[in-house]
């Protein structure tokens, strides 16, 4: 067998026919999943939701979500394949969110963070995500504490010019070249400055109740949906 050609990764929209594919990416990513009926009705009830996917090829490799509340854009999910991280997908999906917050007039994006997921740390922080305040025993599974993580102004100068600059150096980066077991050649194990989360979770569910509710002193949201980063 031979190796594929190289793919590009894309972003786009989420829509309900890749709601399976979605899926199988959660049950690998979360320890407490969201049902498989939570993303539907974020799709198609829920307003204040915007969800991207990410696509190398037909396959989708990984996706995440901001709800976009008056001039904040709250990240809610990100999750990559386990098989495809490393490859720059996490820092796409990143940028996708921050330029749909842009456009939507978010003026900051803010989400929840463990301390102890080291890589997906390093990811907000290269995109412009510092540190302000911490949520005492926010992840129901294991009662771990998050950091809150919030961006300066999206519109700000300096904000806009470390966007561009990463945008630059995404485009510049080779296509993604695929073995011939249709996975990327050199995945995970590899080191770098583009590590992507590991995907451990909170049982936050979107459209349901499971779990206790999240300390969100900042925020005034619909109760009835949980928010849940890594």
């Amino acid at each position: 067998m031979v190796a594929r050609p190289p793919v590009r990764i894309t972003v786009e929209m989420m829509k309900v026919d890749d709601l399976a594919e979605v899926q199988v990416i959660e049950r690998e990513s979360f320890a407490t999943p969201w049902p498989p009926h939570a993303y539907r009705q974020e799709l198609e009830n829920n307003r204040l939701a915007h969800y991207v996917v990410a696509r190398c090829g037909d396959a989708i490799v990984g996706f995440a979500g901001i709800w976009l509340l008056v001039d904040e854009a709250h990240v809610t999910t990100f999750a990559t394949r386990r098989s495809w991280r490393r490859q720059g997908i996490g820092e796409r999906l990143i940028l996708a969110l921050l330029d749909l917050a842009r456009t939507r007039g978010a003026h900051e994006a803010t989400l929840e963070v463990r301390p102890s997921n080291i890589p997906a740390r390093r990811l907000y922080e290269k995109y412009g995500f510092k540190v302000v305040g911490v949520r005492p025993r926010y992840y129901s599974d294991d009662n771990e504490d998050a950091l809150i993580m919030t961006t300066e102004s999206l519109d700000g100068r300096h904000m806009r010019d470390r966007i561009a600059q990463l945008r630059a150096e995404l485009a510049a980066r080779p296509d993604v070249e695929i073995g011939p077991d249709g996975l990327p050649v050199g995945r995970p194990g590899s080191t770098g400055d583009d590590a992507e989360p590991d995907g451990s979770g909170d049982s936050g569910a979107p459209g349901g109740s499971v779990g206790s509710e999240p300390r969100e002193p900042r925020v005034i949201r619909p109760s009835s949906v949980m928010r849940r980063t890594r």
